[in-house]
């Protein structure tokens, strides 16, 4: 074959993306016998979030027992809240545990996807030289794939090293730097603590302050890791025992936000122990009710801000300058480094690729006016296509492997449906999509985040296209089954 020519492989179904969510998929199918598929990814190795932010101080939120899969659990994790090349490595050892590197291809880019009506197939372009045909799709490229680049006046005038901290670029010296970071979420949580170690001088634009609790981390003993691989059960305990906690938050969440001052208290106790300086207490306070924008957990992120070196710019961005900032205030900042850690598009989601479903819906166009999806999963207008952490599937509680095992139980049974029917398509009917949508968009005006504040949860619009407004079990319940009857099937040539 030709450099020039394109080839076209023919499976059973296509996962893209190659993180918790496809991989999972992958399992899945491998543990019920289905073999013909094939997982591609942009990258050159698996990991999707865990693989791109690799940042310093990179780590997840969620206890480790809780933060993995159910069917894999891992005795050996080193800290009960895992940093990101423990979490990268686990996803490998799933990989090589369950065999799944002759199902992966890398470098595979996908452009589009487009529905063949005629012959009831999808075709897959890439941007490699195979392309593809398969019966199904399943989109798994997850809600933090897509980084948020601030609307700045003269972001690209600057001079100095700029980079997203999902884009962080290793080879960049900060030592000794001055150094700019723009934002206050989650990542930069886990990110300003270690710049501030060797910048000579690190401004941290803050827009709005953020709840913040002690992160109740450490280190696993050897002794402890034995006991636990001696004793599996035990590990189990670990975990159902994180789930409910977490879970026993869901109250305050989506029904009753008033019992969120209860955490308010104690983060403002919190705040007040670590920060010493009343000023910098009053900005670092937030003004809206905890939860309504994510919690976040540090153990030194506050302590950060008090270093000598560090400061704390609460005054508003007028441009960036080919030598640094120029804040509203009139001040200019020079600096050498520019970090955004602004996040990711999460709730104006887009269309990852060109996704044509039947009669050429453009998947953006189906979602003008914001991406929605029946149970999270499948789309009126998509034939045998399916999402993993699609619309509405995310949390502000707890583990998001949870809602991800609860989709893969979900499509299993599609999929099944599908193998035994080999002549015929699935599509959700538009009455149950519009009355999923209606049913969860109610939920919404009684819950935190819709008690005033601005978030990434948000549309532009105010619409949330990203949380689910309930418990996890209440969605694994709802998902436990593929509902055939909400679904229409038709007939293909054979």
């Amino acid at each position: 074959m030709s450099a020039q020519t394109t080839a076209t492989a023919t499976q059973d179904i296509i996962i893209v993306g190659a993180g918790f969510a496809g991989l999972g998929m992958g399992i899945r199918l491998k543990k019920d016998g289905i073999t013909r598929f094939l997982i591609l990814d942009e990258g050159h190795e698996v990991g999707g979030t865990w693989r791109d932010n690799r940042y310093p101080g990179a780590a997840c939120d969620v206890e480790s027992h809780l933060y993995s899969y159910s069917f894999a659990p891992n005795p050996n994790w080193s800290r009960t809240f895992s940093p990101q090349e423990e979490i990268l490595s686990y996803i490998q050892r799933c990989v090589r545990q369950f065999q799944l590197d002759p199902h992966l291809r890398f470098g595979s880019r996908v452009k589009q996807a487009k529905w063949d009506d005629r012959r009831g197939v999808w075709r897959i372009e890439t941007e490699g030289q195979t392309h593809y045909e398969a019966r199904v799709i399943i989109n798994a490229t997850g809600g933090l794939s897509r980084p948020a680049q601030p609307d700045i006046q003269g972001l690209d005038t600057f001079r100095g090293e700029l980079f997203h901290s999902a884009r962080w670029k290793q080879s960049t010296p900060l030592h000794n730097q001055r150094i700019g970071i723009i934002g206050t979420g989650a990542s930069a949580l886990q990110i300003i603590p270690q710049v501030a170690k060797i910048a000579k001088n690190l401004a941290v634009f803050q827009r709005t302050p953020h709840w913040v609790l002690p992160k109740r981390d450490g280190s696993v003993s050897e002794m402890e890791k034995k006991v636990l691989t001696r004793f599996p059960s035990i590990t189990r305990i670990f975990r159902l025992t994180q789930y409910l906690l977490h879970e026993s938050l869901v109250l305050g969440f989506v029904r009753y936000p008033a019992l969120m001052r209860v955490g308010e208290s104690f983060a403002k106790r919190y705040l007040k122990k670590t920060v010493r300086d009343p000023n910098l207490r009053r900005k670092l306070t937030p003004s809206f009710r905890m939860g309504c924008k994510r919690i976040l957990l540090s153990n030194d992120y506050f302590q950060s801000l008090q270093l000598p070196n560090v400061e704390l710019i609460t005054a508003a961005i007028e441009r960036v300058t080919p030598e640094g900032i120029l804040l509203t205030d009139g001040r200019a900042l020079h600096l050498d480094v520019l970090i955004l850690a602004t996040g990711f598009q999460a709730a104006d989601i887009k269309s990852p690729y060109t996704i044509l479903g039947r009669d050429g819906l453009d998947l953006d166009q189906a979602w003008h006016n914001g991406p929605e999806a029946y149970r999270g999963t499948t789309l009126h207008g998509f034939p045998n296509l399916f999402t993993l952490v699609g619309p509405n599937t995310g949390l502000g509680h707890s583990s998001m492997l949870l809602m991800i095992e609860s989709q893969i139980q979900y499509i299993t049974g599609a999929i099944k449906f599908l193998i035994k029917n080999p002549s015929r398509s699935t599509e959700v009917r538009l009455d149950a999509q519009n009355a999923f949508q209606s049913w969860l968009q109610k939920r919404f005006p009684r819950t935190v985040w819709q008690t005033g504040c601005v978030s990434w949860y948000q549309m532009s619009n105010g619409r949330n296209t990203t949380l689910w407004p309930g418990t996890t079990f209440g969605f694994r319940w709802m998902l436990r089954r593929w509902d055939a009857e909400n679904y229409i099937m038709r007939e293909y040539p054979s």
